[in-house]
């Protein structure tokens, strides 16, 4: 890994769970990591209740667009978080893979997205904590 690691977070639509823990990466470890998202069949859009829910704790990820899995952007992360996407994630060697067991935010009022939200961001502290053990 170089000395700027790179993370993929990867969930089907790339609208809710994927891009959640995109924007907690950002907005945690700042410039520290290279932050990528993708989806396995991405959605039109972010999900609005998960842009909602970020919104409620500081972190802005309206601007986002949810983009496609591809083999380059899997090639050039160092660790690939796949939520949910099966099998759809490419496999090489040398990469570390993870899969976060999250519920589903599609179609889920606010309400339902701020438990997925939450669990994102201690997840997101974990990895920040593995990724740099000289400063957690």
């Amino acid at each position: 890994m170089s000395d700027k690691p790179s993370v993929l977070f990867v969930c089907v639509h790339n609208a809710g769970r994927s891009q959640m823990a995109a924007g907690w990466l950002t907005h945690l470890a700042g410039d520290r990591v290279e932050v990528r998202s993708a989806g396995s069949a991405p959605a039109e859009s972010v999900n609005p209740a998960a842009v909602e829910a970020m919104k409620e704790v500081g972190v802005d990820i309206a601007d986002q667009q949810p983009k496609i899995l591809t083999y380059d952007a899997v090639e050039a992360s160092d660790v690939c978080i796949t939520m949910g996407c099966g099998d759809a994630c490419p496999v090489f060697p040398g990469k570390r893979y993870l899969d976060w067991k999250l519920d589903d935010p599609a179609g889920q009022g606010v309400e339902a997205v701020r438990p997925i939200r939450d669990e994102i961001k201690t997840r997101v502290e974990g990895l920040i904590a593995e990724l740099f053990p000289d400063r957690a």
